[in-house]
């Protein structure tokens, strides 16, 4: 329970930060539409922020990187092999066609890479902050 929490407040914090400034800089969004979107996303968030570290846990453990560049590349990997389908359900749950599914999980893989190595230096962070399991070692 004490990682579900953890991983769900950090998953929470990161993605409603990141994804904030994308909405607003970058898509040009209101900060009224921002806010609306960002609350719709908490649930989804909380459904699959442990979820996906317990992935990334189990991938860490299995492969055992022991360069910053295989660890860069496992986080890359799990963040694809994970985010990827559940953005691509979450699309045609929405009722995209599959060319727009296409259009959107192509662009939306280019974050993913940005962002999975960021995401899991954050994930670790917050777990030793609070004592809790890291996937990487100090």
């Amino acid at each position: 329970m004490r990682l579900f929490v953890i991983d769900t407040v950090a998953t929470i914090i990161f993605f409603t930060a990141v994804a904030t400034l994308s909405e607003l800089f970058i898509a040009g969004m209101e900060p009224s539409q921002v806010l609306a979107t960002r609350l719709l996303m908490v649930p989804i968030m909380v459904l699959t922020g442990r979820p996906y570290t317990g992935w990334r846990d189990w991938l860490f453990k299995q492969i055992q990187p022991h360069t910053q560049f295989s660890t860069t590349l496992l986080d890359i990997a799990a963040f694809l092999s994970f985010q990827a389908p559940v953005y691509a359900a979450t699309l045609i749950l929405a009722g995209a066609n599959w060319m727009e599914i296409g259009a959107a999980i192509g662009s939306a893989i280019i974050f993913m890479v940005l962002l999975a190595r960021p995401f899991g230096i954050f994930v670790d962070w917050a777990r030793s902050v609070f004592a809790a399991e890291t996937t990487e070692k100090p």
